[in-house]
């Protein structure tokens, strides 16, 4: 009977996965140790840390001089900042794609940033 209610307790989560929204934004990546932050845009920013975190963890990110602030200080030493969040309703792919990247070049402006893709 547990085992029922865990199988239907599964498919609730997965649906509930499959229909939230995606958060379009900016987010940063900080290096704390060093002062260094990294700027990117995003089709989804809850879900962006765990592929930044995960590419960095494997080694394969593109960004080699995040990566090697990664391998020098850690991940306990890395924080992922969600800055802004990019209100898509009533935007068609084409302008969400210029909104993200001209909202990407004010926050690296404004931060000091580096790209967060190498």
């Amino acid at each position: 009977r547990s085992w029922m209610m865990d199988k239907n307790r599964k498919r609730e989560i997965v649906r509930e996965y499959k229909e939230r929204k995606a958060a379009p934004g900016i987010y940063a990546v900080r290096c704390k140790p060093t002062n260094e932050v990294w700027v990117g845009l995003t089709r989804d920013l809850e879900s962006q840390q765990n592929g930044t975190f995960f590419m960095l963890r494997l080694g394969s990110h593109t960004n080699k001089k995040m990566l090697a602030a990664w391998k020098s200080h850690g991940e306990e030493n890395f924080a992922y900042e969600p800055l802004e969040e990019i209100d898509a309703e009533d935007l068609t792919p084409y302008l969400l794609n210029a909104a993200l990247k001209e909202r990407e070049q004010h926050w690296r402006k404004e931060l000091g940033a580096g790209n967060v893709i190498g």
